[in-house]
């Protein structure tokens, strides 16, 4: 069975899918596309059914990553079908908290930037959706940034499932 990792941020449009699409290509990479299922959600259902927004789509293929994505808002019942929840800031992790039925689903639920060594207490990926460009390119950076650790961190994960 696949190891499925959700990245969470507000309205599914922005950060979510760019990191999405950052972590999947850095699984594919790695060789790990068969092992590895990757997506993503909000906490709100505002644009569900939407696109990323344009400027997330632009970052995305400017630096040579897919972008094709549909908006959905995340559901407490996926919880049992993902053993990995990235929430992208905070408020994500509260949200995502509030949804969790049990300690193990809570247990489950991590912040991005936990995973970049080089993040210094500094754990939230800014919303980049009311900046322009830089923003988004901020945005992006902060993804790729720790996309290696979590690799890494799924990575130790399967080996430890393997028998």
């Amino acid at each position: 069975m696949a190891y499925r990792v959700c990245f969470v941020c507000t309205g599914n449009i922005c950060r979510s899918p760019m990191a999405e699409h950052v972590f999947r290509r850095r699984v594919e990479e790695a060789g790990l596309g068969a092992a590895v299922r990757v997506d993503s959600a909000g906490t709100g259902g505002w644009h569900e059914g939407d696109a990323a927004d344009p400027r997330a789509v632009a970052v995305l293929d400017e630096n040579g990553y897919t972008s094709a994505h549909t908006a959905r808002r995340f559901q407490a019942s996926w919880f049992s079908g993902l053993d990995l929840v990235i929430a992208l800031d905070q408020g994500h992790l509260r949200e995502l908290r509030k949804l969790a039925r049990t300690p193990e689903e809570a247990a489950r639920i991590r912040l991005l930037r936990s995973y970049d060594p080089a993040a210094r207490g500094r754990l939230d990926v800014p919303d980049p959706y009311y900046g322009g460009p830089e923003a988004f390119e901020e945005c992006l950076e902060m993804v790729e940034a720790a996309s290696e650790e979590l690799l890494a961190a799924v990575r130790r994960e399967i080996k430890e499932r393997t028998p």
